[in-house]
């Protein structure tokens, strides 16, 4: 692999004595990892059920390195979102910026959804997450992943920072800010980002990052915490674009995050010793490939929360749907906001009504829709319910061969006696884990999996 030379000028003048280790790591293997989602199951028992070998991640409680045999795409568990595939190191940034429940949250640069969907997973169902990519074709991506990982207190929206800000002016507790880079962290795993970055180097993006960061701020609550992260190394695009933004806001103020061994501090620009409390990650000195994180806080000025908190009128909710949840959900809805449009049914937590003027994907959760006066209820809703919330559940175990042919969308044959306490309509589980419904029609499961998300 060839660097460019400009780079490693750049890395020796970082890293110092470093310099040889961080070439040499180019020849140790990339190392792969997964997230558990602990809003679906516990990290104990996704260790005894999971068949392959896990290796903890050392500065997440809930990511483990995976060996590169291991098929986790192509496993039951993955359709059932028990688990996202992410870099190790780009754990990093979800996992520092402290989430409590109640709190609103956004991910200004969400897509894929590595991050958000831990961010979601973390607010246990309560508050709002707001999951924002610029780009429609990658938030399509985002809004899957968030489904597959049946967070419901979701919006989703492909919107430009500065229209988000106008929306939502000091609204959020939480903001994550994971901003687009030069990519210099990805080198080693992914060589084609060296000529990405001959073509759009760090001084490409560093107006981005502050740009986006000025955003951010604009839209987080005195008190409110916000999370910056690249996967870049260049000072040019983590502490210098941190310096340059305390300047303008002195407001915000750097704190310190949860140290691991294996961390580097962030470099002092400026006189800023603050900036050591940043994290760097190098992958000489850990097993991942590279990332930046700073952590700040607004300080609070004792401004009152500008949102209203009125109630939401009253909806006209079909006839179809509260039959539907009658007869086959033991979920309590009578305290969600329902919205029906042109024939789709969508669930709201309280106090989560969309602003107008932005363009959403999805706002709150997705529940089904009404053809000819009955309810079909749709893949989201079958991702957040647990299996003792449905009163029609076919579990099936994950040796069983018709699970793979449920997500490949075809129908299945059933016993008598698991037949016998079926309804119409059923949840498909795999091991007690929802994957998707079923319709029982004239002796056979006829396949309700959503056919985008269908194992090919």
């Amino acid at each position: 692999m060839e660097l460019p030379e400009i780079f490693l000028q750049e890395m020796k003048a970082l890293l110092g004595n470093e310099y040889e280790d961080y070439l040499e790591s180019f020849q140790k293997p990339n190392f792969q990892g997964i997230r558990v989602n602990t809003s679906k199951i516990s990290v104990e028992e996704f260790k005894r059920l999971v068949p392959f070998a896990l290796y903890p991640i050392p500065w997440v409680n809930n990511g483990f390195y995976i060996t590169p045999e291991a098929a986790v795409t192509r496993h039951p568990y993955y359709y059932a979102g028990l688990y996202y595939v992410q870099e190790p190191s780009a754990m990093l940034p979800a996992s520092r910026l402290p989430i409590s429940e109640g709190d609103r949250v956004l991910d200004l640069c969400a897509a894929p959804g590595g991050k958000a969907t831990e961010l979601g997973s973390r607010l246990k169902g309560t508050g709002v997450l707001v999951a924002n990519d610029i780009s429609t074709s990658r938030a399509r991506g985002l809004l899957k992943n968030l489904e597959l990982f049946g967070i419901r207190n979701v919006m989703v929206s492909s919107e430009d920072p500065e229209k988000l800000r106008k929306q939502f002016p000091e609204y959020f507790d939480k903001i994550l800010v994971d901003a687009p880079c030069s990519g210099e962290g990805m080198f080693r795993k992914d060589p084609s980002m060296i000529r990405s970055w001959l073509e759009k180097g760090p001084d490409d993006y560093v107006k981005i990052q502050e740009e986006l960061l000025e955003q951010a701020a604009g839209m987080l609550k005195p008190g409110g915490k916000l999370l910056y992260s690249t996967c870049t190394f260049s000072v040019k695009e983590d502490e210098q674009v941190i310096c340059h933004f305390l300047r303008n806001h002195e407001e915000m103020r750097l704190l310190p995050m949860e140290w691991c061994k294996g961390f580097e501090h962030g470099k002092e620009i400026d006189g800023i010793r603050e900036l050591s409390g940043c994290v760097r990650i190098f992958p000489h000195r850990v097993d991942g490939e590279g990332h930046f994180a700073a952590l700040l806080e607004k300080c609070d000025a004792g401004k009152k929360d500008s949102e209203s908190k009125k109630e939401p009128g009253k909806i006209s909710v079909p006839d179809a749907w509260k039959e539907f949840a009658e007869e086959y959900l033991t979920v309590e809805w009578e305290s969600k906001t329902i919205l029906f449009m042109d024939e789709r049914i969508y669930a709201l937590q309280e106090n989560m009504m969309p602003k107008k003027g932005i363009r959403y994907l999805r706002t709150g959760l997705y529940l089904g829709e009404v053809k000819k006066k009955r309810f079909e209820p749709s893949q989201a809703l079958a991702m957040t319910l647990k299996m003792e919330q449905c009163k029609s559940v076919l579990s099936l175990p994950v040796s069983d061969e018709r699970v793979i042919r449920y997500l490949k969308g075809e129908t299945l044959e059933l016993s008598d006696e698991e037949a016998k306490e079926l309804k119409s309509w059923c949840l498909v589980c795999v091991d007690g884990y929802p994957l998707g419904w079923g319709k029982w029609v004239n002796g056979s499961l006829r396949n309700k999996y959503y056919s985008g998300w269908r194992m090919s």
